[in-house]
């Protein structure tokens, strides 16, 4: 019984401290290809398997699937975005099925696998800005920042609000 249960318990770590992307598209993907080369030569990666993360800016239904806007910055030894001033830029990773905007909204982590589609120039305002493309094989949203631990909150059977009194505990009494 012990030796099941440290078993299990190693599975439950090594599952825990696995990569971001599974090994299928991670060992596929194309490490020698820096975003920096990307966004100055898109169509010149067209065609190759990437890991790519960031911080989502936008998130757009559109006909043929979902747009995302990503906030590009560099991956950790897991995969996971790391939180840093310095970006690389921007770049959108197409998903062809529907992605919920509530969901992958604003602020959150995200790592993709995706293939290079090339360029795409959305205009912003009156600016035309180019940002590569990428069509995704794997997405990974991450938990959004300060609640992957998030304590309960428990309800106090003894405060006993009045907003009349100022609040607070014990007010009115």
């Amino acid at each position: 019984m012990k030796k099941l249960a440290y078993v299990i318990g190693i599975a439950l770590l090594l599952q825990g401290c696995t990569y971001a992307i599974s090994r299928e598209y991670t060992r596929k993907a194309d490490k020698t290809i820096t975003f920096d080369r990307l966004q100055a030569e898109p169509d010149a990666y067209k065609g190759k398997l990437l890991i790519l993360g960031g911080i989502i800016v936008q998130t757009t239904a559109v006909k043929q699937g979902t747009l995302i806007e990503v906030e590009q910055k560099r991956l950790d030894y897991w995969g996971k975005p790391e939180r840093m001033k310095r970006t690389g830029g921007r770049f959108l990773a197409f998903h062809s099925g529907y992605l919920d905007a509530l969901v992958y909204s604003p602020g959150r982590d995200i790592t993709v696998a995706g293939e290079v589609q090339g360029i795409q120039s959305p205009a912003l305002g009156d600016k035309q800005y180019d940002y590569p493309i990428i069509l995704t094989k794997e997405i990974k949203l991450w938990a959004p920042v300060g609640e992957s631990w998030k304590k309960p909150q428990w309800i106090d059977p003894l405060y006993n609000y009045d907003p009349s009194s100022g609040g607070g505990r014990g007010a009115g009494w």
